[in-house]
């Protein structure tokens, strides 16, 4: 696992870099389709050097994963063979990507608002959107939802609270985005509940 170090440092120059911003927007894109590495490791830096264009950060990092939202539906859709296979291969991740399937014919829309604010490996789900052509407005509406909510929320406790948050954030990011899909889901089910 030396390489995925490597490659967070990697990620992390570009906070020091004339090209930070324009880095973030890249990673956002690539880490929604393939790449490893989450673009909040990034916001978080740049938004604790600039706590004041924080939520701009978020607003970069929200449109990049958007659009590699988009990219890697497209893949899973045109070319999961030669591209899309080889991704979830890599990431050791066939079985969860059978998953996704059943996940996206229970929940549809709700199941990719959960990968889009939780840690779970977005990719997956982008792709597996593609593969089981997963209705493309709904798709796109609930993965600007699901990865505004959560770009915007690191966005807006550096705002509030300055550098101090970034060790709050590092340490209990995951509990937080677990607590936070409890609560999506409750709201989900309650609404389910009301109308019918």
């Amino acid at each position: 696992m030396r390489w995925v170090r490597r490659l967070y440092d990697w990620v992390l120059s570009f906070a020091e870099s004339p090209y930070g911003t324009w880095a973030l927007f890249a990673i956002a894109v690539a880490e929604s389709s393939f790449f490893p590495i989450p673009p909040d490791v990034l916001l978080i830096a740049l938004a604790v050097g600039a706590p004041r264009r924080a939520l701009f950060f978020a607003l970069v990092t929200t449109a990049g994963s958007v659009l590699g939202a988009g990219i890697g539906y497209w893949i899973g859709y045109q070319f999961f063979e030669l591209l899309g296979r080889p991704i979830v291969e890599f990431y050791q991740m066939e079985e969860q990507f059978q998953s996704v399937q059943q996940l996206y014919r229970d929940y549809d829309a709700m199941a990719v608002g959960i990968a889009g604010f939780t840690p779970i490996p977005y990719k997956v789900f982008t792709l597996a959107a593609g593969v089981f052509q997963l209705n493309l407005p709904i798709f796109f509406l609930a993965s600007l939802i699901s990865r505004g909510l959560r770009f915007f929320l690191i966005g807006l406790l550096i705002l509030y609270f300055g550098p101090h948050i970034q060790r709050f954030i590092d340490r209990y990011f995951n509990l937080l985005a677990v607590l936070f899909t409890v609560l999506l889901i409750g709201g989900f089910l309650l609404i389910k509940y009301v109308i019918n």
